[in-house]
This record gives structure tokens, C-alpha cells and sequence, in this order.
């Protein structure tokens, strides 16, 4: 083991990766206020009026993971709520090669329309990512603050802190064709288990398998291979607007982990992020918008107001 490893990550990085690859994170449906609006190949829920709030859910996620939060920043807040293609049963991108470049410019694109003088950003794991994305971009000024909520800029780098693109290339390409071939038969019993350890609300883990199940294989798959092969740390620095990382380890505690092993983890990752405000959940799981709540809604309030 890596000595700058803490105890247990390396059974936590199998537990995630292989989690967010066969069903990703996924949520109880939420009716919202607004019907969905088709945006290109995305789809945008809208609630509430006032300041503008977009909110990107993760792999396999569909944009209702956000209604309860949505609705605890109320009143004063427009969000801006994101289905991103293939996920939760929503329409596939023909072709979902290149797929964070192509969520990143329709998602700029949307911002442009929705929120032209900025936006808060908010951003669970896969959408912690496109958050991070956007907001590195040197041409691209519609992020005013962001929220990233579990997610990390090098996945693989749990695991070893050392660790390269091209050095985890083969595993990813593994990953991508075992995804896309695997039998869909047993999938359901595979994917009950590891959702426990998705969210400490036993009520909501069908619902995580459920829309795992309906989420296009393929699309899954190259979302979670671009995952393992994207390196954001050397573009940390390029971040200029106020961040705020929020991280759970809870999960992983019969694993070794411990909070301040895991904020550690974090903070190596994020260690080029000047002005980084990084916050760990006593008690939540992945899922800290359901878990931990009062961490989430504060978080993105405290944001709001953030000049």
C-alpha cells in the first residue's frame, strides 16, 4: 500500500468504482414543478425565481436527485435542474464518444441562454466533475461560484496518488468493454448490495437500482471510462471563482477509513484549487444531498451570497 494511502481505500475505490460503473448514482423520481425542457441533447427542469442555481447529478442520475434541495433554497432561487443524456431512461447521444467535452460546451451553451451574467454551479460526483470543467475554463465566464458534492479530479488517484492517465488507460478500457458486454441477467443482485453503500436511506436503494437498470449501457460506460481517464488536478489552478468541496467517507469507516484519512485524500486532490473551502460530512454517504442535507443547502446558500 501507498504510505500516503489511508487505511481501507483501496476496497473504497473498488466500492466506488464498481458502484458508480454498474449503476451509478440514481434517485427516487421527484415530480418538479417545472416540466422538463428539451436543450440539445439535455433536458431542464426549472423551479423557483430569483438568483440562478444549476444542478448537474451524477453518472446514471436523473435531474430529480436535485427537487429536495431545490426546494430547501427556496424562496429566491431559480434552478436550474440538468438531465444529462443516456441516464435515469433519457434519450442517448447517437454517438457518446468525447462525452464530458460534449456536456461541457451544451452545458455552456445552456448557461449562455439560461443565465447569461453567471451562475452557481452545483455538481454531484460525475457532475462535480462537468462543474470543475467549467469552471477551469479560461473563455467560459458563466460560473460565479461552485459546489462540488463528492467528487474528486482524479478518480484513480484514490488509489494511488502517483498514478497516470496512460497508466490506468488499460484498467478503464477493462472497465468500458466488461460494461458494455456484460449479461444483463444477475445485474439487479449485483447492484442491491453496492447501493447500501450509496446512501444511509434504505428506502431509496431500490430506487438507486432501478435507475441504474434503465440507464443506456453504453452511455455508462464511456461516461465512466472517461472518468478513470481524466486527469483535472493540472487544472485546478485555472479555477478563479469561490469553490466549496463537500466529501463523505462515512461509508467506508468498516473499511479503515476515517474522516480525517479521507479529507486528506481531498485535500491532496485538490491541493492547486487556491481559496478551496472543503467541508466533510460527519454522517452522510455518497448521496450527501439526502444524508446530510443541512451541509448541502448550507453550503450552496453560503455560495449564493458569496460576491
Amino acid at each position: 500500500m501507498n504510505k500516503q494511502q489511508a487505511p481501507g481505500l483501496s476496497a473504497t475505490l473498488c466500492r466506488i468504482g464498481a458502484s458508480l460503473a454498474l449503476a451509478g448514482l440514481s434517485l427516487i423520481s421527484h415530480t418538479a414543478q417545472a416540466a422538463p425542457e428539451k436543450f440539445q441533447d439535455l433536458q431542464i427542469s426549472r423551479s423557483g425565481e430569483g438568483r440562478p442555481v444549476l444542478m448537474i447529478p451524477g453518472l446514471n442520475s436523473p435531474a430529480s436527485v436535485w427537487t429536495e434541495t431545490c426546494a430547501q433554497l427556496q424562496p429566491g432561487v431559480r434552478c436550474l435542474m440538468v438531465q444529462l443524456p443516456g441516464f435515469a431512461g433519457s434519450p442517448a447521444l447517437s454517438k457518446p464518444e468525447d462525452f464530458l467535452q460534449q456536456m461541457k460546451g451544451q452545458l455552456q451553451a445552456l448557461l449562455q441562454q439560461e443565465a447569461p451574467q453567471g451562475a452557481t454551479v452545483v455538481g454531484h460526483s460525475l457532475g462535480g466533475v462537468l462543474g470543475l470543467v467549467l469552471a477551469a475554463d479560461k473563455q467560459g465566464k458563466t460560473v460565479k461560484q461552485l459546489v462540488v458534492v463528492d467528487s474528486l479530479p482524479f478518480l484513480p488517484g484514490i488509489q494511488n496518488p502517483a498514478a497516470t492517465v496512460e497508466q490506468v488507460k488499460p484498467v478503464a478500457e477493462g472497465m468500458r468493454q466488461g460494461m458494455r458486454n456484460a449479461p444483463a441477467e444477475g445485474l439487479r443482485a449485483q447492484l442491491t448490495p453496492m447501493m447500501a453503500g450509496m446512501t444511509r436511506q434504505s428506502e431509496r436503494i431500490e430506487d438507486l437500482v432501478q435507475w441504474g437498470l434503465n440507464s443506456d449501457r453504453h452511455t455508462t460506460a464511456q461516461a465512466m471510462y472517461e472518468l478513470w481517464t481524466t486527469d483535472l488536478r493540472p487544472q485546478l489552478s485555472q479555477i478563479q471563482v469561490p469553490t466549496t468541496v463537500l466529501g463523505a467517507w462515512a461509508a467506508y469507516e468498516r473499511m479503515g477509513s476515517t474522516q480525517a484519512s479521507t479529507r486528506a485524500i481531498f485535500e491532496r486532490q485538490y491541493a492547486d484549487l487556491k481559496g478551496l473551502n472543503l467541508q466533510m460530512s460527519d454522517k452522510g454517504y455518497h448521496f450527501l444531498m439526502w444524508d446530510d442535507p443541512s451541509l448541502v443547502v448550507g453550503a450552496i446558500k453560503k455560495a449564493l451570497v458569496t460576491n
